[in-house]
């Protein structure tokens, strides 16, 4: 008679990031292109920087990062390991759900902070923009809590919707009207309507969050409100991702 071994809950996880990241870095092409979408607008916005100060751009292009971590990466990812029935049979294996959603958010988390870094990277060589420690500590901070409002909205999206292909054209139109929208806003180019609502949209409050969060000085209670408006996306996102999300697309 064997003795049957389960393996703990460490090592399961363990192998699940070996895997996932694994997996992240074949897909290393998506990786740079979601890189450089924030850092090709950060150069191009650098007559910006003298006009709108530092902390406005790069906040807005952190923002563009965390869109695309969250939009075009992770719902994406996710739905196209669904069809192709990797969840299915991880969910026959001995593994907890918690484990296998937390691998999958630890490499998006690793994302959001190699787009943080790459951007502040960016702007301090490209266009000169230094912060301080404690900015960009905070930066960095806003950034997790932005990047879980666009994690928690493809999870959403992918909650809703089974087709992986119509995941990833949702996802791409939302992507592109944050953008769009969000960036002809926050410079102005639209009506004054349309602004205001902007401003507290999920782009709108990351943005703004990130901004007051790098120079922590100009931090006032509209910042604060605008950090409890964001958690409060992510939190109602990610409830209607895991209300509806099925491990197949059955």
């Amino acid at each position: 008679m064997t003795n049957t071994v389960i393996p703990s809950n460490k090592a399961v996880l363990s192998a699940l990031l070996r895997a996932d990241f694994t997996t992240q870095w074949r897909n290393r092409k998506s990786v740079v292109l979601i890189l450089l979408i924030p850092i090709i607008i950060l150069i191009s916005w650098k007559g910006l920087v003298d006009k709108l100060g530092g902390p406005f751009v790069l906040s807005n292009c952190i923002t563009i990062g965390l869109n695309a971590v969250g939009l075009m990466g992770y719902s994406n990812a996710v739905a196209r390991d669904r069809d192709k029935g990797i969840f299915q049979r991880l969910r026959v294996a001995p593994l907890t759900a918690w484990s296998i959603m937390l691998s999958r958010l630890t490499v998006q988390l690793a994302m959001i902070l190699l787009v943080t870094t790459g951007v502040f990277v960016a702007g301090y060589y490209s266009d000169g923009i230094q912060l301080t420690t404690a900015g960009y500590i905070t930066g960095f901070a806003m950034a997790f809590v932005g990047g879980a409002v666009y994690l928690g909205l493809g999870q959403a999206i992918v909650g809703l919707i089974k087709n992986p292909e119509t995941v990833n054209a949702v996802t791409r139109l939302v992507y592109f009207l944050f953008i769009m929208v969000g960036m002809f806003a926050e410079l102005g180019a639209l009506p004054k309507e349309v602004t205001s609502i902007v401003k507290w949209s999920p782009y709108g409050t990351v943005k703004h969050i990130l901004s007051a969060g790098m120079q922590p000085g100009a931090w006032t209670q509209r910042s604060t409100i605008e950090l409890m408006v964001t958690i409060g996306y992510a939190l109602v996102f990610s409830a209607i991702g895991i209300r509806w999300f099925r491990w197949t697309t059955k």
